[in-house]
């Protein structure tokens, strides 16, 4: 299967003309009876090779790890992110591989951040407090600073997401180094982290609002990564797994889940649905179990959110429809397109 990117990529190399690209994707639409900017598109397998792959990737990089461990931390790192960048110069910048691109984008920036933290340990091995806390912020930039590299180079999708997620913790870092009383402030530092990053990943999705480019994937990527950050953010404050959740907080859960499909409607993306789903489960349990549904509350709880889930899927469109209709015109027009009846 071949993304919006792939398509657009063979525009511009002159392999198919923009007219019979947007013949293709009014055919996949009109086959899927479905916009093609509400099947939000990304590409994670070009084939069965990709998990071969991968595999592979994982077997020699946890070698070189292992290896690298024998003689220091920060060497470990080091050739971790070595070996990954290596291997993306072939499987992303030659063969353009989906998942292994992904992997290797993890790995390299994730074996930035060991080499430094390695090297952090072997120098100040009792490090804590407001200096842990620059030294986790210095980790954090830096391990931006490898995302931004290896976007400038091989430009993964998934790498502006990578590196958001490094400066949201190099915030962190910054904050409670200053303030270091603000430890258990936590949750909201990072409600705040997971906001800037939802409004960046708009910020893309609005520079391609009929998704057909490789912003449009930047932006699935980033709204992956600023979902979780909010639910479990928000969630967490309100306390949901502290303690058996009452009746009222029951409502409560869900009656942000309702918000959360909401803003899901209008930006069309699923990713918040996703991310609390934990919370309503629980929170619906706690309301069947309240109503006497002991035994059977689990699998009620199941069956209504796997129901709703199933005809939001399968009513997305018109419900879409009647959520964006609500908003202003200008904000329509910065949004993926409604299908008209």
């Amino acid at each position: 299967m071949y993304s919006e990117s792939d398509i657009d990529g063979a525009v511009t190399a002159g392999a198919i003309s923009r007219e019979a690209a947007a013949a293709l994707r009014a055919h996949i639409a009109a086959s899927h009876e479905t916009p093609a900017v509400d099947e939000e598109h990304f590409r994670l397998l070009t084939g069965f090779n990709d998990i071969f792959v991968s595999i592979a990737i994982v077997l020699l990089l946890v070698a070189l790890g292992q290896i690298g461990l024998r003689l220091s931390y920060p060497l470990a790192g080091g050739l971790v992110a070595g070996g990954a960048w290596l291997l993306a110069e072939y499987f992303t910048a030659r063969r353009r591989m989906a998942l292994p691109s992904i992997l290797l984008l993890i790995v390299f920036v994730g074996g930035v951040a060991g080499a430094l933290a390695g090297a952090v340990e072997l120098v100040a091995p009792d490090i804590d407090g407001r200096e842990g806390a620059l030294a986790a912020a210095g980790i954090a930039l830096c391990a931006a600073g490898a995302a931004w590299l290896h976007w400038r180079r091989f430009m993964v999708p998934i790498t502006v997401a990578a590196g958001a997620a490094a400066l949201v913790a190099t915030a962190i870092g910054l904050v409670l180094a200053a303030v270091p009383q603000i430890e258990k402030a936590v949750w909201p530092l990072l409600l705040i982290g997971g906001l800037g990053v939802f409004a960046t990943a708009m910020r893309w999705d609005m520079s391609d609002t009929q998704r057909q480019t490789r912003r449009s994937d930047v932006a699935f990527w980033l709204h992956l990564t600023a979902a979780p950050m909010i639910a479990h953010s928000i969630f967490q404050m309100l306390g949901v797994f502290r303690a058996d959740i009452g009746v009222a907080m029951a409502i409560v859960v869900v009656a942000l889940y309702i918000a959360f499909a909401a803003i899901a409607l209008a930006v069309d993306r699923r990713a918040l649905l996703v991310s609390g789903l934990a919370y309503v489960l629980a929170a619906l349990y706690a309301l069947f179990r309240s109503a006497g549904a002991v035994e059977l509350g689990t699998a009620l709880t199941a069956f209504v959110i796997g129901s709703a889930l199933l005809c939001l899927s399968a009513f997305w469109q018109p419900m879409r429809r009647a959520v964006v209709t609500a908003l202003s015109q200008s904000l329509r027009h910065r949004l993926p397109p409604v299908a008209m009846a």
